[in-house]
């Protein structure tokens, strides 16, 4: 069992998230799962957690075509100063959940914070989830998601050289996967990738998901029955589209910036892609956030979130990722003041 030593703001969060949460996702019905997925939450416990940045960003709805069907697409604009010319990066974000579990309400929120505090648009992708909607259905909706916004691109003053793919665990997934099927389908190019927490290889046998397999966030018995259910059939979990570490060919993919917790059933999930990355030269860098869990990246009153935010600020701005760390507060004032890197 991992040793945790935690913050008194994150065991406060931890403490007001388990009033919002599905509890044992292995346990929970479909009913469940869609409530979940449906629900609004209580306001004033929700605004405590997650501190959505409301002022200053415009919302956009989007209905996006896919093969058989169409998803929703929720864009995140910052306002911009009149006097300020030039075209905004994209993030498009594919959220957590294990595939299964889609709360839009929260991943609003995240997409409103990481807009505030980046600059960036960013467009989140309401793929169809698990189980109904099994592997490969959510990477390829993912994909034509991304088809598609990079099509819109230039009506929402964006640079089609500067966008890039984001997701947290099952969304991690997700925009590896995204980044693999643009290589091979010869699709837009993506200017790089950011992994939080990324599932890499779903045969779970590293030591950091049994050493952490009682995290707070994401606990082994529910990664396995995430995999369990996003899956078709045993064999689909050795395919690289699903398991991206598993891949023969890592090479000319995006450059890769990669965030975990230390402690994380998905540590070593993100230090191993990040290296194989590396050894197939692809740019790529993992950096472990210190003292936090898996889903810290959810949480914007912590203060690795602000370091989080600046390492990935300073990514989409065109820094080399090898150049790229985790800094304190201080020595991020000290080193770049530019406004637009600072998280406020």
């Amino acid at each position: 069992m991992g040793e945790y030593v935690l913050s008194p703001t994150l065991k406060r969060i931890l403490k007001k998230r388990s009033k919002l949460g599905i509890g044992d996702v292995s346990a929970a019905t479909e009913a469940d799962i869609q409530a979940y997925n449906r629900s609004e939450f209580k306001q004033s416990t929700f605004r405590k957690i997650y501190r959505p940045k409301d002022n200053n960003i415009i919302t956009r709805t989007f209905i996006i075509p896919v093969t058989d069907g169409a998803i929703t697409g929720y864009l995140f604009e910052k306002v911009r100063d009149k006097a300020i010319t030039g075209q905004n990066s994209l993030i498009i974000l594919f959220h957590d959940g294990g595939w299964m579990l889609g709360n839009m309400r929260k991943c609003s929120a995240v997409c409103s914070n990481i807009c505030n505090s980046t600059g960036a648009t960013v467009l989140a992708v309401d793929y169809r989830l698990a189980p109904q909607f099994k592997f490969p259905t959510p990477l390829e909706d993912c994909y034509e998601a991304f088809l598609w916004a990079a099509q819109g691109a230039r009506y929402w003053k964006v640079d089609p050289d500067k966008i890039y793919v984001m997701g947290n665990c099952a969304g991690g997934n997700l925009a590896a996967g995204v980044s693999r099927l643009a290589r091979d389908r010869k699709g837009p190019k993506i200017a790089g990738q950011i992994l939080i927490s990324p599932v890499t290889d779903g045969r779970m046998r590293t030591d950091s998901y049994e050493k952490f397999k009682d995290c707070p966030t994401i606990t082994q018995k529910a990664m396995t029955h995430y995999i369990q259910n996003y899956s078709r059939e045993p064999k689909d979990i050795l395919d690289p589209m699903f398991s991206p570490l598993l891949a023969k060919d890592l090479s000319r993919l995006p450059e890769t910036l990669i965030l975990c917790a230390d402690y994380d059933p998905l540590l070593d999930d993100s230090m191993l892609y990040a290296q194989a990355l590396q050894e197939a030269d692809t740019p790529a860098k993992c950096l472990v956030c210190k003292d936090t869990i898996h889903s810290f990246i959810d949480f914007p009153d912590l203060e690795v979130w602000k370091d989080s935010m600046y390492a990935i600020s300073t990514f989409i701005g065109g820094r080399a990722v090898s150049g790229i760390e985790i800094l304190s507060k201080k020595e991020r004032m000290k080193l770049d003041r530019r406004p637009q890197l600072v998280v406020q």
